[in-house]
């Protein structure tokens, strides 16, 4: 079933042109939101709790933009499966990669951290012919071995390599024989079996999962924050910030926490962009935690 849903629906999808996709987006959009709601229940909790000062009409305006934004999300992640470098070139610019050819000379690898806030697919398949690093993303398997290994494809169709999670360790262990860039997502709920550190993030206690800034302590890799603008509908680009250039020299929580309230500005200027649906708060804090 899914390879009849990949090759007979969404591959000749992915051939339309832009224009008829965005297209397919607002009907989408008007589904999801008004006929067939998806998930509307959780993305309308996660902004009440996040903006209890915003009055009713306020959330259900962020609400329906968030949707008109998911389903652009989804249309430009199909075209993923036949998009060419040119078109990849065209759509996602690196604003800065300037600041990474310092590491890089000095043969210095470094972590880039953020969040499910724009479009993170389109970073995935057009960062790594911008910068001068190796460029290497962590990823959580889907439980479709099919749907995984085509995202996979699409994401590293121009360089980017694909990590699991589950091999993360054995990735970080290797050796290379060119400085790499690797990339977290760093706004999930993590599991029960994760330490984590615990702060008020968009008005609510939340568990962020410590990967990002263990990893760069134990390797003592710099730090760098990895913001995706919106420039116009399916166009975007990534500013870089360096967070921190000493890993080991911070205190406990120090580099999770700064990657936290940059990805929090982000939400707080323009809440639409982010991936709402997600149970971000499930993960509830323990008596002993």
């Amino acid at each position: 079933m899914s390879k009849v849903l990949f090759y007979l629906i969404l591959k000749p999808l992915s051939l339309l042109p832009y224009w008829v996709l965005y297209g397919i987006s607002n009907f989408l959009a008007f589904v999801f939101y008004y006929l067939l709601p998806y998930r509307k229940k959780v993305v309308l909790q996660n902004l009440k709790n996040s903006f209890p000062n915003k009055s009713e009409k306020e959330i259900n305006k962020i609400c329906k933009k968030f949707y008109a934004h998911l389903c652009d999300l989804i249309v430009e992640s199909v075209k993923l499966f036949s998009i060419s470098n040119e078109q990849i070139l065209k759509r996602f610019k690196v604003n800065n990669p300037e600041i990474l050819q310092p590491y890089f000379d000095r043969g210095q690898s470094l972590i880039i951290v953020g969040g499910h806030y724009n479009n993170w697919e389109m970073l995935a398949a057009g960062i790594d012919q911008q910068v001068p690093h190796d460029t290497v993303g962590l990823y959580s398997k889907l439980s479709n071995a099919f749907f995984d290994d085509k995202m996979k494809s699409s994401r590293s169709a121009f360089g980017l390599r694909m990590v699991t999670s589950k091999d993360s360790f054995a990735y970080f262990k290797e050796k290379h024989d060119t400085p790499r860039m690797t990339i977290f997502g760093a706004d999930q709920s993590p599991t029960y079996s994760k330490s984590v550190y615990w702060t008020t993030f968009l008005n609510q206690e939340t568990a962020v999962a410590l990967g990002t800034e263990r990893f760069a302590k134990k390797y003592d890799m710099p730090v760098a924050y990895g913001t995706i603008n919106k420039e116009k509908r399916g166009h975007f680009s990534l500013d870089l910030s360096i967070l921190c250039e000493s890993p080991k020299d911070t205190e406990e929580g120090e580099i999770t926490a700064q990657h936290t309230r940059k990805l929090e500005e982000q939400i707080l200027a323009q809440p639409e962009y982010w991936l709402w649906t997600h149970k971000r708060w499930k993960r509830k804090r323990k008596e002993n935690e």
